[in-house]
């Protein structure tokens, strides 16, 4: 039972199927009223340090040692700072506050499966750096940097958009799309480094038949990408990680060489979804979200750049409730891969009472599900619409975090009638617990082409020209 946990708070708009739904932006709601009605709140500032010394900041409240419900203290920093990693990224973290609280959080992330997971991730893979725990006074001051991404048109172009489920490729020529296919692959069992180079290289080259030259290629791709080398990414699990180190990590750089040294460009692939939006969109302050057989975020600030955010929030926890959907790969309970993805369509099938066969790959059971969408099947639509709430609920905890007023939903999951489903249950979401974000923040659902193909053209505009 969840019922005598202080502070999961039930939503005013339920999930449909999934009841037990405990929204992270109501929990932190809560909390923070509790903190200050006790008339004793303690102020923690945690700071957040990546390798090239960008420092990010951010503060809480927590309740004073004496209260009832002082215990749930290390709950609320933990999954905060749970959140920061994976959004904003960094080695080493630093915490002003109680040292009880920082020694707490130095053992998660020392001894608990998930704490672990982080700190290798984070730590070994991401930085190259142990994850520390500074408990100090005296945090370094804010420092951060952005950098226009993309909006390169000029040339012939190759654009590629690297899925768990599916790739994509377009041939761009001076901005203008000439060709665009979309190939069914399943990188993720896959040991061998050659066969993920020779599937990317089969779609470059599909691409490249269809222009009088090639001049760059842009890409984008799950995971973590820094300077185009892979630091870590759900499309090589399967990959040993000797042979990962040895090969995948300059995958990309394998692949420029191979062109010739033209200009060649990756990024994540929630970053060119955000970029994929604002380029669209005309207007900047753009949060994108793409559901696929993942979940991948992206950020274009109001200045039109990117950050050196991760923007992760596929491990970005949503859901408070500790008996919540676990993910797979970290182990961790409520984070965001569980609700906007493929995996979350395919687990909210048995509560939705739709039969499909087990062994089923996820894309195939997607299909399955929108293929009753479309047939009317009230079924289908309650899955959507169970989606939406999710989304809803997701977004009111992610404007503590961004900056936005425009969203833009795409991937495999929103294609079809059951993407303007789940448009609308966020929306009913957001005017119900917090009507004036409603009137501020705009949902965009691109057309069909666009959101099976518009992150691939945005990828073709990442390399600039000399």
């Amino acid at each position: 039972m969840t019922d005598d946990i202080p502070f999961l708070v039930e939503p005013r708009v339920f999930p449909i199927l999934e009841a037990a739904f405990r929204p992270a932006a109501l929990w932190n709601k809560a909390f923070a009223n509790a903190a200050r009605a006790s008339k004793n709140p303690i102020q923690i500032t945690l700071g957040l340090e990546q390798a090239d010394g960008s420092m990010f900041h951010h503060s809480t409240l927590v309740l004073p040692g004496n209260h009832p419900n002082a215990a749930t203290n290390f709950t609320h920093v933990e999954r905060l700072v749970k959140f920061l990693l994976w959004s904003r990224g960094g080695f080493r973290i630093y915490i002003s506050g109680p040292k009880e609280l920082a020694d707490q959080l130095r053992r998660h992330y020392r001894e608990s499966p998930t704490g672990k997971f982080d700190a290798d991730i984070m730590g070994s893979r991401v930085y190259e750096h142990p994850l520390e725990i500074v408990h100090t006074h005296d945090i370094p001051p804010a420092r951060s940097t952005s950098k226009p991404l993309g909006r390169h048109l000029k040339g012939c172009r190759i654009g590629f958009d690297l899925g768990g489920s599916d790739r994509k490729v377009t041939a761009v020529i001076d901005g203008k799309c000439v060709f665009s296919e979309e190939t069914v692959w399943n990188p993720v069992p896959q040991a061998d480094p050659q066969w993920h180079f020779e599937q990317i290289m089969d779609s470059l080259k599909t691409a490249a038949a269809h222009m009088p030259r090639v001049d760059a290629i842009g890409g984008s791709s799950a995971g973590v990408i820094v300077n185009n080398r892979i630091k870590v990414a759900s499309l090589f699990r399967g990959v040993p990680p000797s042979v990962f180190n040895a090969r995948v990590k300059d995958l990309f750089l394998e692949l420029k060489r191979a062109w010739g040294g033209i200009p060649f460009e990756v990024a994540n692939d929630g970053e060119v979804t955000a970029l994929a939006g604002s380029i669209a969109l005309g207007t900047n302050g753009v949060l994108g979200i793409a559901m696929g057989s993942s979940m991948a975020g992206g950020y274009v600030n109001r200045d039109g750049n990117i950050t050196t955010w991760l923007n992760e929030l596929a491990f970005a926890p949503i859901d408070y409730n500790p008996r919540a959907p676990v993910d797979e790969w970290s182990g961790d309970y409520g984070c965001g891969v569980q609700y906007f993805s493929q995996q979350c369509v395919g687990r909210l099938l048995a509560a939705d009472g739709i039969e499909i066969e087990t062994a089923l790959p996820l894309p195939e059971k997607l299909k399955q599900v929108q293929a009753l969408m479309i047939d009317g099947d009230e079924r289908a639509e309650r899955i959507y619409r169970t989606i939406g709430t999710y989304l809803g609920y997701a977004i009111l905890h992610y404007t503590e975090f961004y900056d936005f007023d425009h969203v833009l939903v795409l991937g495999r999951v929103m294609s079809g009638p059951g993407g303007d489903v789940i448009v609308a249950g966020a929306k009913e979401v957001v005017k119900a617990e917090m009507p004036e974000l409603g009137e501020r923040i705009t949902f965009h659902l691109p057309d069909e082409k666009e959101k099976r193909h518009g992150q691939a053209i945005a990828a073709a505009s990442l390399p600039c020209l000399a």
